[in-house]
Order: C-alpha cells, then structure tokens, then sequence
C-alpha cells in the first residue's frame, strides 16, 4: 500500500475538501452549486498524488511543459515543490535536459513559418544555459523537429527533416493521405505541401552552426520493409525521429515511430547495426542504452499489429535476442497509455519513472510493477494544435529525474 506522506498529503485533502464544500452556497432555500470544472485532468486532480518516501527514488524530477504561452522548465522536488525554475526565450520543442557539466540542454520552438510550422513537433533551435537562465550559446537549425542532444565532443546532434526524393516517395509502403484529421493534430496543409513527403535526417552541428555530418533515413531505409507501420499515419511523415542518444562507442540509438522502428547506426560506416520493429514496439519514444547492455523503451502502442486494443508500456529489450525481458503495463492495460510522446528513465534505486505524456502524468514503479511516486503537472496551456482555442492541456515531452548530486553540480555551474 502507498505510504503517502501524511502531513503533506492530508492538508491537500483537506483544502480539496474546503474547496467541495465552498463549491456550493444556500440562499433562503435554495442551492446554487458552482460551476464544474470542465477540463477532464484538471477536474481528476494535479501535484502530487502518491509518494512511497521510502522506495522512491530520491532526486528532483525535470520537466517543461509542451504548451504555447510556456517558456518554463521546471525542477520538482518528491513533495512536489517546485525547487527551481528556467526561464527560457522559447516555447520547448520539445523539451530540456541537464548535462554532465551542470547546464541546461534545451530543444526550443522557433516562431518563424515553415513546412514544420503546422506541427506540434517542431523544433528549430537548441541551447546551452546555465543555472540561472542565461542562455550561453544557441544553434538554431530551420529542419529541426523533436529532440537534439549535445555530444560529447561539444557538438550538436538533431532530428531534422526532410523532403524525400519521389522517386523513393512513391515506393513507400503503408500509410493514409492526408486530407481531414479531425483531431486537429496537424494543422491543414497548403496546397503547395500536397502530395509530399517528409522523412528524418541526423545532423551534427557545431556550435557555429556548421553542419559536419548527416545520415538520411531515406538512404538507408528499405521503402517496403521499412514502410509506415502506423495504419492511420499519414504518408505525409514517413520515418518521423522523436529520439537520439550517443553511445559510448560513438554509434548513434534512434527512434522512427510511423515505422515503429528503433536503430542503431553506425558512426564509422552509417551502417545500421541493429534493428527493432513491430509487433514488439508499435509508435515508441525515449529508447536508452543501459547499464546492463538492454534497452528501455517507452512503447506507445497506438496501433499494434498484435493486438486490437491501444495500450501503453515501458519494456526492456535485450538486444542480443529482440526479447523483452522486463515490462510495465497497467492492469487493465488500457488505463495507461499516451497515443504520442512518452518516455522511461531506469533510476539508480532500480525503479522506472515514466512518462505518460499526454495526460501529463509521471510515476515511479518498482522492478515488480508496484507504483511509489506519482505527479501530474499542475501547469496548462493552449495546445500547439487540437480543440479549439479554449483548449488546454498539460502534456509534457519527457520528464527526468536528477540527484541531489546533479542538481548540486548544476547550481554551482551557474
């Protein structure tokens, strides 16, 4: 049972339960009852929900909410207070993380109009900031989307994209035309877009901005064997990238979720090494190289080919066999799980946090499943794309949990 944290937790209930009771106002005979709160998460409830003090993980949980008038990355402690907090020049596009040396990474959202403009993914710049904010250096690179890393040898890595050859777009298996999503996930296309297609390309940027290495998916990707797996993605994106991690050989992890594929490639040929496909990942997020040479994957599950209901889980891959040797998935599964984004985060203690980024949730599981921390971001805002302009969500790329230690280093960088 979750050992909530007594004092904490139990005067949040009891401001929840003032704030019941205030809902509310007779008048002579008469009950005039408040509005209720019409945003689903909010209604459910924000913060922190539960926390195990003695199997959580200790540290300070990273992250920024993906929402149009946010410039804030947030650094929470396990009460959930926020503990420190960035300010930044741009929206996330799509989020930050601390680096070895102590400073903030971030992937940021530039306003200028281009083919990217009417996705929610876009990207456009990367920076170095320290502690307080201030931003040390800034790449900006008009094809990034998702997710940029810096390297070890102080350069840039970033998912970019790019428009395929039609020659190669036409050999491209799987995937609807796009025309009416009525999510409104995208915005609509021009009439000069119409009939193209996109696919991922790795850039290594200097802090100049020189471009010094790339690697096309479409050089790389068989049209038919590495088609779009996703039944209803559009053939508008086909390898869309959402994550990249240097190993410690140099060789590059990647992530393609309309082909529900995860490589590793080659810094020395550009050769693929290894591959992972559906039906064991369908859409997935955040693979990352472990400690004990398996990989741990968040797997959205929006489409699975072995299965007909939609469901989120973290798995652990060995790569050596392709097999899942560890999983988290919810009982009934369907309780978790977000359609895009995602990520998990192995922790020192052997725990997994998690990311359910479309609803904004992060929780913390045991190796046998067991949830002992969980939060859900408190911060919303208008959506890049989807509902009208009243909407409001809370979705976050990834959230990162940190040591003490790290964030100690951190603060003494700035």
């Amino acid at each position: 049972m979750i050992n909530h944290e007594t004092g904490y937790l139990q005067r949040r209930m009891l401001l929840s339960a003032f704030a019941v009771l205030a809902g509310s106002v007779v008048i002579g005979s008469n009950k005039i009852m408040a509005a209720i709160e019409q945003n689903t998460l909010k209604r459910r409830g924000v913060g922190l929900r539960a926390f195990n003090s003695e199997r959580a993980s200790a540290g300070f949980t990273l992250f920024a909410p993906h929402f149009v008038e946010n410039r804030s990355v947030y650094l929470i402690d396990l009460q959930g207070k926020v503990a420190h907090t960035w300010d930044m020049p741009y929206p996330p596009g799509l989020s930050g993380y601390l680096t070895e040396r102590g400073t903030l990474f971030y992937n940021g959202r530039t306003p200028e109009e281009n083919f990217l403009s009417r996705f929610p993914f876009k990207g456009g710049v990367v920076l170095e900031a320290d502690w307080n904010g201030k931003v040390l250096w800034e790449v900006r690179h008009p094809d990034h989307h998702h997710h940029g890393i810096l390297l070890r040898n102080g350069n840039v890595l970033l998912h970019c994209m790019g428009e395929v050859p039609e020659e190669i777009a036409q050999r491209v298996v799987g995937g609807i035309d796009e025309h009416n999503m009525l999510s409104g996930q995208y915005a609509a296309r021009s009439r000069a877009e119409a009939g193209k297609m996109y696919s991922d390309y790795l850039a290594e940027v200097t802090p100049s901005g020189q471009t010094v290495w790339q690697w096309r998916t479409w050089e790389h990707l068989d049209p038919v064997a590495d088609g779009i797996v996703e039944v209803q993605a559009p053939r508008t994106l086909w390898a869309q990238g959402n994550s990249v991690q240097e190993l410690p050989d140099g060789d590059i992890l990647a992530s393609y979720r309309p082909t529900s594929t995860v490589i590793r490639i080659s810094r020395k040929t550009g050769k693929i090494l290894w591959k992972l496909g559906a039906p064991t990942v369908a859409g997935q997020h955040a693979p990352t190289l472990l400690e004990n040479g398996n990989i741990l994957i968040f797997d959205n599950g929006p489409h699975r080919l072995d299965d007909a209901v939609p469901y989120s889980r973290a798995i652990e891959v060995d790569p050596a066999t392709n097999e899942i040797v560890w999983k988290y998935q919810d009982k009934p599964t369907w309780n978790f799980f977000s359609p895009r984004m995602g990520c998990a985060q192995r922790l020192p203690n052997g725990n997994t946090l998690i990311t359910e980024s479309s609803f904004g949730r992060f929780f913390e599981v045991t190796k046998e499943g067991e949830i002992v921390w969980e939060y859900v971001n408190p911060f919303f805002g208008k959506p890049f794309f989807g509902g009208p302009p009243t909407s409001e969500s809370n979705q976050v790329f990834r959230a990162l949990r940190y040591s003490a230690a790290e964030v100690a280093r951190a603060r003494g960088a700035g």
